[in-house]
This record gives C-alpha cells, sequence and structure tokens, in this order.
C-alpha cells in the first residue's frame, strides 16, 4: 500500500485495503471488484488532483483495460446490506429495460407472424398450431433479449454517463419505498421535469463558468438538446421508466390532465431514472461520436445541477397509496 501524504487530513485513513474485495460504482450499477492498490493522495500531483484514499480497482470478470482508479465514494464493503443495494439497483434497471425488450420482442414476432398468414394462407386449418408456435417464438425472442439485456447491463457499457452517487443513492431510495414500501411520488410535481429543464438553461446562460475552452457551448445546441430529452422522457416514461405499482397512478393522471405531456406532470424522481437508460438508447441511434460526446457532457451537466440543488428539486416525503389504489395497482 503506498500513502501520498501532505494535502489529505491527517485523522484520515484507507478505508479498503490491497487484494480486499469490494463493491465498485460503475454507471449507475455496482459491481464486484478487488482493490489492487490502495493510496492517498495529498493533491499535489496534477494528474492526480483531488486528495483523500483512492483505490485501483479490478472489476471481476472484466478485462484489465477496465481497471481504474476510483475516490472511495465510489465504493462499498462487500457485506449483505451492500449486495442488497447491489441487487436493487440490478432490478431496477432491468426492470425498465425488460420492459421495453418485451414490447420490441412482441411487436417483431406479431409482424412475422402476420407475414406468414398472408403469404401462406394454406396454414389457417391450422389456426391453432400456429398461434402455440408464435407464442413459443415470442416467448423465446423474449428470453434471448432478457439475457442479451441483462449480460448487456452486467458488463461494461458502451456508453457512459456519469451520475453522481448522491444520485444513484437516491434512485436505490426510490426504488425501495414505491417497490417495498407501495409509497407513490405526489404528483403533480413541482417543480415538473419542463420546469427544472427551463430552470436549467437559464441556470447555464446566467452563469460565469464559460465551460472549458474547445467545448462546443452554443445555446441552439444546448436548447435542441434539452428539448429532445424533454421528447426522450415523454416517449419513455409510459414504457420503461414506471414501476408497475406507479402505473394505475399514471393512467389516472392521463385522464385527469389529458391535455398535459408527462414532462409537464412528473418531476426529478422519473428524470432521474430515464438517465440509467439513456446509455442503451442512445447506443441504438445513428448519432455519430462527435454528437454521442456533445450529447454526453450536456447530460453530464444536467445531472450536474440536478445533484447541487437536489434538496429543492426531489420530495423529501412519498405519499401513502390507499387501500382502494393498492387493490387495483396489483391488478395492473
Amino acid at each position: 500500500m503506498t500513502e501520498k501524504s501532505g494535502g489529505a487530513d491527517e485523522g484520515q485513513s484507507l478505508m479498503f485495503k490491497v487484494n480486499e474485495r469490494i463493491l465498485c460504482f460503475h454507471g449507475p450499477l455496482l459491481y464486484e471488484a478487488k482493490v489492487v492498490k490502495a493510496e492517498m493522495w495529498d493533491g499535489s500531483d496534477p494528474d492526480a488532483p483531488e486528495p483523500g484514499p483512492h483505490y485501483f480497482v479490478h472489476y471481476k470478470g472484466w478485462k484489465q483495460t477496465w481497471d481504474e482508479w476510483v475516490d472511495e465514494s465510489r465504493a462499498m464493503k462487500f457485506n449483505e446490506e451492500n449486495l442488497a443495494k447491489q441487487k436493487a439497483l440490478k432490478q431496477a434497471a432491468l426492470q425498465s429495460a425488460g420492459k421495453r425488450s418485451i414490447v420490441v420482442a412482441s411487436k417483431h414476432t406479431s409482424r412475422i407472424g402476420s407475414e406468414t398468414e398472408s403469404s401462406q394462407p394454406q396454414y389457417q386449418q391450422q389456426q391453432q398450431q400456429q398461434q402455440r408456435s408464435r407464442k413459443r417464438a415470442r416467448e423465446s425472442s423474449v428470453e434471448k433479449t432478457r439475457d442479451e439485456r441483462e449480460e448487456s447491463l452486467m458488463k461494461s457499457p458502451e456508453i457512459k454517463i456519469s451520475i453522481p452517487n448522491a444520485l444513484k443513492a437516491q434512485l436505490v431510495d426510490d426504488w425501495e419505498r414505491i417497490t417495498k414500501d407501495k409509497l407513490l411520488v405526489p404528483l403533480p410535481r413541482s417543480p415538473t421535469v419542463a420546469e427544472m429543464l427551463g430552470q436549467y438553461l437559464e441556470y447555464r446562460r446566467s452563469s460565469k463558468d464559460k465551460r472549458r475552452s474547445g467545448r462546443r457551448n452554443d445555446d441552439d445546441i444546448v436548447d435542441e438538446i434539452i428539448e429532445g430529452l424533454k421528447l426522450y422522457f415523454n416517449k419513455a416514461l409510459g414504457n420503461i421508466l414506471l414501476y408497475r405499482f406507479e402505473r394505475y397512478q399514471y393512467k389516472q393522471l392521463c385522464e385527469k390532465h389529458s391535455d398535459k405531456t408527462p414532462s409537464e406532470i412528473y418531476g426529478c424522481e422519473h428524470l432521474l431514472r430515464l438517465f440509467v437508460q439513456l446509455p442503451a438508447l442512445i447506443a441504438h441511434t445513428n448519432m455519430d461520436e462527435e454528437a454521442v460526446q456533445v450529447l454526453k457532457e450536456h447530460m453530464g451537466d444536467v445531472l450536474k445541477y440536478m445533484h447541487k440543488f437536489s434538496k429543492s428539486l426531489f420530495v423529501d416525503e412519498y405519499e401513502n397509496a390507499s387501500p382502494a389504489y393498492v387493490a387495483v395497482a396489483k391488478g395492473t
């Protein structure tokens, strides 16, 4: 173990030891890793400006090219409590991704089935057999897609959007309150997603921080990106961002506020879930590398803004669902 003393607090110590098994954040999920090196940085090295404990980690099952230095805020003890958090994060991500996979697979399978019926009318007398075949094909397609999605999530992501650790904890708390405690985010929210994004644009324009040199900071580009994020949210909310317990609430809100879009009703609790899905959504677009990089940078800025003003953007108290709501929600 190497220690570089000087700038760090004298009372500060290393929480993890070399060769210790830990859990480490990479993107929005926790992965098992091993501490290869442990150092106390003093901030004097220009390549390592942040003082404090740092660890060089190897992710279990990953190539060494993914080994990296992480600060202590990204590392967690390998114990039952943190393993439960790891499982909760994975389940939340897979649940949302799985919903999207089922929709895609079902549409694909039904399209194949309709083509078969129109091009081979001689099988009309064997309708039951066709239905069984389509069902098997659909189940196989869905299962394969789920497996591929899980493998993709548990391995290194193609596109990385860094979510601050405090917001990752917000995601876990949000998941537990809704899926375990059967609570709901009070809606409509204030500020809404649309209002928050508008506030972000105003904050960005009034900020004295003009961004690092070489960065594309054209206001028109930023406006377009934020408008695109709002559109993504409006399209994704009902399909991949809601937990099952929330779907009846969504149905009620759609009926009550039919003149409004989701971004005019929901708040940052649900927008944050979109950032978990964005890497997969971006990976399936035709955006070139430069456009993806610009998008990633601005998404990172939005997340930093959400982190900085989290106390005013995220709700403190979730609301209890009525017994009648719980009864209906279980059947949705």
